[in-house]
């Protein structure tokens, strides 16, 4: 009869194509929804950046009164700063006559002796500070600057912004926790299957004295290279696929963030080496565990 070699098991060594690929394929949908949010974010983050308050002036203000307001508009924390400069523009009378006649095809000055409209300071306000209750209270206080007359912002878009994004955000944060637990029950079945044929030689190692960090070692070991491996690849193809979409749709560029895009494939390789790693030592316990009746 003729001998065939018989496959030889080493410790710690399993399937290395299918835990690859579902690994590789569960963080890749992971990391795909992680760039969703990340455009949902600039995306936010640009749509609040339109959101103006209007600080009108008094009449016949100097420029050295024009100049102090200006300074304590400057100095207030709340002022959104972007690319190093604040988000603050004056507008002059004669700048918002010439505006709403452009806009509107009325020349009022032609019935009108006076311009109606006031100097103002038109700015933007932090992400941070613009809840309903914030915006009121940042109202109250640049009224009280001297030289104000009135501060105004469109109170219904902020309103209906701030509630969409709400809602927006629940329905995401649902989708997030679904999709963790689904790729976290993926990745633990699959290496679970994929050391099913180690139980045997596990058993065996205990049979010989064997100590339990012993026979975990080199399964942790390897699970964590797949992981971060397989966190790796699932970057790359996250990369090129932005890459690609950036190339060949108008305006997408503007919705990424290279900082939380390089953060997000960093976590995807720590995340895809802390989950396999867990999931691993969680599989080789139970065969561990189990009596030589369970093992067949």
């Amino acid at each position: 009869m003729a001998n065939y070699p018989r496959e030889k098991k080493v410790l710690g060594h399993f399937k290395f194509g299918s835990v690859l690929f579902s690994t590789t394929l569960s963080l890749f949908i992971v990391g795909l929804f992680g760039v969703i949010l990340i455009q949902a974010k600039t995306l936010t983050s640009m749509i609040r950046e339109n959101i103006e308050v209007q600080v009108f002036l008094e009449k016949n203000l100097d420029e050295t009164q024009l100049k102090a307001i200006r300074d304590d508009l400057a100095g207030r924390s709340f002022i959104l700063k972007k690319d190093d400069s604040l988000s603050l523009k004056f507008v002059s009378d004669e700048e918002a006559a010439a505006t709403f006649i452009e806009s509107t095809g009325e020349d009022f000055t032609k019935f009108l002796e006076d311009n109606p409209l006031r100097d103002s300071f038109v700015i933007a306000i932090a992400e941070e500070f613009q809840t309903s209750e914030q915006l009121a209270s940042i109202v109250k206080e640049l009224e009280l600057i001297p030289g104000v007359f009135e501060v105004s912002y469109m109170t219904d878009l902020v309103d209906s912004i701030n509630k969409n994004l709400l809602k927006v955000s629940l329905v995401l944060g649902g989708f997030i926790l679904i999709l963790i637990i689904t790729v976290v029950m993926l990745i633990n079945n699959t290496i679970r299957l994929a050391l099913f044929s180690q139980r045997f030689l596990i058993r065996s190692m205990q049979l010989v004295g064997a100590t339990r960090g012993f026979i975990r070692k080199p399964f942790l070991a390897r699970a964590f290279m797949f992981g971060m491996l397989a966190g790796a690849i699932a970057s790359v193809v996250l990369f090129a696929l932005v890459k690609y979409t950036q190339s060949n749709i108008e305006g997408f560029a503007l919705l990424q963030n290279q900082q939380l895009l390089i953060a997000l494939f960093g976590l995807l390789i720590v995340v895809g080496g802390v989950l396999s790693v867990l999931s691993t030592l969680r599989a080789v316990n139970k065969y561990l565990n189990m009596s030589l009746d369970e093992l067949y």
